[in-house]
Order: C-alpha cells, then sequence, then structure tokens
C-alpha cells in the first residue's frame, strides 16, 4: 500500500478480508478523557470515536469538536462499508482499524504493562515504544505528538528529540515544542509517530517523507494501530500497536504488541541509525 486511501479502497473491495458491506459497526461510541500524571505540569486531553466489528475494537483519536457525541446514535448498527465511505476522516478510520483487527488480530511481540497507577503504567508504555528505537549518540528524532515520558525516553538512549505537536507549546522540561511538522522532519534522522497523524492526515505525509529520506519511521498507536500496521515494511520500520481498551482507562495489566518490519522489505536505514532486527514472539 502507498498511502491509506489505497488502503480504504483495497478494503471496500474486499481484496484484505470480507466483503465490509456484508459486516455491521454493531456499536460506535465516543470517549471524552482528561489525564494529568503526578508531578505533571500538562492535563492532556483526548477526544476517540471507536467502532465495534465483532470481536474487534478500531479507534481513533480526533481533535475536539470534530465529531460530536450524535455519531453514537446515528451510525451504531450501520454497514461497515458505508463507515469506511463517508463521514469524517477519525471515523473512517476507526472502522478501517477495526476490520483489519476482526480479519487479523494483533499477534507480535507482546509486551505487558503492570498494573498500578497511570505513572507507571505510562512509563512502562513509553519505555517499550522506545525500546523500538536503536539510535547512536547524537541521533535527532523528531517526536510528532509529544508526551513527556517519551521525550525522557529517547533522551535516555542518547537522542535528541525535536518534538511537534499542534496542542503543546513546551515539554515538562521546557523544550520549545513546534507545530511544523516539516521542520522536524527535514532535521531528524529518524520519526516516532502517534497514531492521531492517521486521524488528521499527516500520516501518508510524514510515510513519503521518511521513505525519500530512507529514515526509520517507528509509530506508536492506540488510534489505528491495525492501520499502521499494514505499512510496516512500506514506510513503516516498526509500530507500538495498542488496541482497546487502552492503557489510560484500567489500572490492571494490559498489553501492547511491538512489530518490527522484515528487514528484507526495508530500503537500507542510514548509517548514522538502523531499526532493530525482526522479532516476532
Amino acid at each position: 500500500m502507498k498511502h491509506t486511501d489505497d488502503l480504504f479502497a483495497a478494503a471496500l473491495a474486499a481484496e484484505l478480508g470480507p466483503d465490509p458491506a456484508g459486516l455491521t459497526a454493531t456499536s460506535v461510541f465516543w470517549i471524552h478523557h482528561g489525564t494529568r500524571l503526578t508531578g505533571g505540569g500538562v492535563t492532556y486531553l483526548n477526544q476517540y470515536v471507536l467502532v465495534r466489528v465483532g470481536a474487534a475494537f478500531g479507534g481513533c483519536a480526533f481533535e475536539a469538536g470534530e465529531i460530536d457525541p450524535a455519531v453514537c446514535r446515528d451510525r451504531s448498527g450501520s454497514p461497515l462499508d458505508a463507515l469506511l465511505r463517508e463521514g469524517p476522516r477519525p471515523l473512517r478510520i476507526a472502522a478501517l482499524d477495526a476490520y483489519l483487527a476482526s480479519v487479523r488480530p494483533h499477534d507480535a511481540d507482546t509486551v505487558t504493562l503492570p498494573a498500578g497507577p497511570p505513572e507507571v503504567r505510562a512509563r512502562a508504555r513509553d519505555e517499550a515504544i522506545a525500546g523500538l528505537l536503536d539510535i547512536e549518540a547524537g541521533a535527532k528524532v523528531a517526536l510528532i505528538g509529544v508526551v513527556n515520558p517519551l521525550v525522557a525516553a529517547i533522551r535516555e538512549r542518547g537522542g535528541v528529540p525535536l518534538p511537534c505537536d499542534f496542542n503543546l507549546r513546551a515539554t515538562q522540561w521546557g523544550d520549545p515544542v513546534t507545530t511544523d511538522m516539516e521542520e522536524v522532519l527535514a532535521a531528524a534522522d529518524a520519526v516516532v509517530a502517534t497514531g492521531m497523524t492517521l486521524g488528521n492526515g499527516s500520516f501518508d505525509t510524514l510515510l513519503e517523507r521518511c521513505r525519500a529520506r530512507e529514515a526509520p519511521l517507528i509509530v506508536y498507536a492506540q488510534s489505528g494501530s491495525a492501520v499502521a500496521r499494514e505499512f510496516l515494511g512500506h514506510g513503516v520500520s516498526a509500530l507500538s500497536a495498542e488496541p482497546f481498551p487502552f492503557s489510560q482507562f484500567s489500572a490492571e495489566p494490559t498489553r501492547l504488541h511491538r512489530y518490527r518490519a522484515d528487514p528484507s522489505r526495508l530500503r537500507p536505514a542510514p548509517a548514522r541509525l538502523r531499526t532493530t532486527p525482526a522479532s516476532r514472539s
């Protein structure tokens, strides 16, 4: 697949699994969630739209005001192909995510996040994500979608984070955060990006830039984790896939799945950087 539009087209043509016209989005629901970790000065506000297809859930974060809660009433019980064809992009991504997760459930290197308070679980999650990076000291890492523990985890591995976010102006340590994705991509040796880029439409740009520069792209995805998986080896070097229910909604152990692209399908990475060899459980 070259772009996400190709993936939508393939799904609608029943090239990836059963015809979505014969499947039902049993439940469409909406979550507005806020978190401020102990000792932090930032309250993270997130909105998610989620779609259930059979035993699988798909989800995508969206910006405030982009989707109305009435979507739950209007779209629950819809044929899945209708959700894939029309509506706000985050809803379409959530529907595609549910479809792909139902066709092929996540099965990779599984990391169990420990039970406990949000600070413990967030730290474990971000360390697992950063573990997908194999970088040399001084490597510049564009962070598209800033989470403070990830900034710290990149630094601990010798990297220099280049933070970019639409809703944050500074990290916990005062580092300036730009809203210009092109600025950090131009300087980066590697890129770590949130799955929310699928919902806001910037994911295809990330793919193009990383392919052109042969730069590793690591995606950490609650949004569209099964969607991002389709691009492993085709622009995405590694993926931390965290399907619903997400870690912040539970104090009990939950799992995320770490994928690494098959090196035979990857173009060579720059000499300064390399991705960790393929590993599947």
